[in-house]
């Protein structure tokens, strides 16, 4: 994508309603009016759900055009990117979708205790060098800023194509004893997954599947 391309979205992404762009001032000197307070964006106190490293937001408006009855919020750091999903919700009127651009180890100061209901990681980095473990969004520090946020008996969704990421998830999850709701590596082939998972699919995912790639999913509760 060009700059001038790029610039633009920028431009139309500070107009658009449903795109929240806080800056880390805001965050970190504890002044984002959101914190505790997501129900005024959405005029109501449906269950929030997130999809972290959301891209085109293709995912988040999948899950909310099946859930009328819950909030989707994608959220990335790139806003050329999520300025996709954002145009599409606005074009479709659809309420209950928001986009919030920032960096995913902010969440804990972005959204209070219990305030979230569902989080979905969708097709993350594995980061599998050993040195890039720190980055990878289902680590210990990680799982621990979801709890913080999530209500009690939340979920935590992972879909991927990475079978390393979900090994390296499984295991972390048994090793601290952590509820595992629902695993499989393979979910086009064996039965059991749910809609949400089935019935959703990205750009990239499909070209996984034409690739012949086993996409797998990790339904897990943390606290």
């Amino acid at each position: 994508m060009g700059s001038k391309n790029k610039l633009k979205r920028f431009k139309e992404n500070a107009t658009f309603k449903n795109v929240v762009q806080p800056n880390r001032h805001e965050i970190e000197g504890h002044t984002f009016r959101l914190k505790g307070n997501w129900h005024e964006h959405f005029g109501n106190h449906n269950p929030i759900v997130l999809e972290l490293g959301c891209g085109k937001g293709e995912y988040t408006l999948g899950l909310a055009r099946l859930n009328p009855d819950k909030n989707f919020i994608g959220l990335d750091i790139k806003g050329a990117r999520l300025w996709r999903g954002a145009k599409t919700a606005l074009e479709e009127n659809r309420a209950n979708v928001a986009f919030l651009r920032t960096q995913i180890e902010l969440i804990d100061q972005i959204f209070d205790k219990n305030e979230v209901s569902e989080i979905w990681i969708t097709f993350p980095d594995p980061q599998i060098k050993y040195k890039r473990t720190k980055h990878r969004m289902t680590n210990e520090v990680f799982l621990k800023k979801y709890e913080r946020i999530l209500i009690d008996k939340g979920l935590v969704h992972l879909k991927t194509d990475s079978e390393f990421m979900h090994g390296y998830t499984l295991g972390l999850l048994h090793g601290s004893g952590r509820e595992v709701l629902y695993a499989n590596h393979d979910v086009y082939k064996n039965e059991g997954s749910p809609k949400e998972v089935l019935s959703i699919q990205t750009f990239y995912e499909k070209q996984y599947l034409e690739k012949a790639k086993p996409i797998t999913y990790i339904k897990f509760r943390i606290n």
